[in-house]
């Protein structure tokens, strides 16, 4: 016959259930690092995820809401597939990048000649393979936050790319990755939001609350 737990065994089983929770609470909370984020979000090729971008000029009347999905393929090459408004195919591979769109011929942009697009596939391909030290030629690299909402920031090391690009911040909750925000030497940031924070994005077009759902992940 099984004795029942007397009432002090079961006091000391709830507090010891109890006091792990301020436990985990606190492995939550602490200060994530670098080297923490690049493990948890990368990704083995090939992978892919849903994005909606969010591009502002002052040649535009209003933002443009580009969506479609990023690609790494198994060769290691980056793909950036734009669904709409417009379907355009931007492939970086092999020190080049190829870019078709529906009814053009394909034109073909050598990444020497265009540092920002050179930065991109290094310090993507760098992040989805959790490669730090690769990441840290093209940048200086920091965190802030918690695991549970993070920030990488990202720094041109080069001075002519730092030129065109002051850094890139990349919002992200534990593992999740969600958006990637640019910030160029001149004019607004530019902010891509991708897996759970593209989908939370569907049919909203107010630049506003598109940064919020990039920064803390609310409408």
């Amino acid at each position: 016959m099984k004795r029942r737990p007397t009432a002090r065994l079961r006091l000391a089983i709830l507090c010891c259930a109890t006091a792990a929770l301020p436990c985990a609470a606190a492995e939550a909370a602490a200060p994530v690092e670098a080297g923490w984020v690049l493990q948890a979000v990368a990704r083995p090729a090939p992978s892919r995820t849903p994005f909606v971008e969010l591009r502002d000029s002052p040649m535009l009347r209003e933002p443009l809401r580009l969506q479609g999905e990023y690609r790494r393929e198994s060769d290691g090459s980056l793909v950036r597939q734009v669904d709409a408004p417009y379907r355009e195919t931007t492939t970086l591979s092999a020190g080049e990048a190829v870019v078709q769109r529906d009814g053009r011929a394909p034109r073909r942009i050598a990444l020497a000649q265009v540092p920002e697009l050179a930065a991109v596939q290094a310090g993507f391909g760098a992040l989805l393979a959790g490669d730090r030290a690769l990441l840290e030629k093209t940048y200086a690299v920091s965190a802030e936050g918690a695991r549970e909402a993070w920030t990488l920031r990202l720094v041109p090391r080069d001075p002519k790319l730092a030129a065109a690009l002051r850094h890139i911040d990349l919002h992200g909750r534990g593992a999740e990755l969600r958006c990637v925000e640019n910030q160029p030497a001149k004019g607004p940031p530019q902010l891509t939001l991708m897996a759970g924070a593209a989908a939370a994005a569907a049919g909203v077009t107010d630049a506003a609350t598109l940064a919020s759902l990039c920064r803390d992940g609310h409408r």
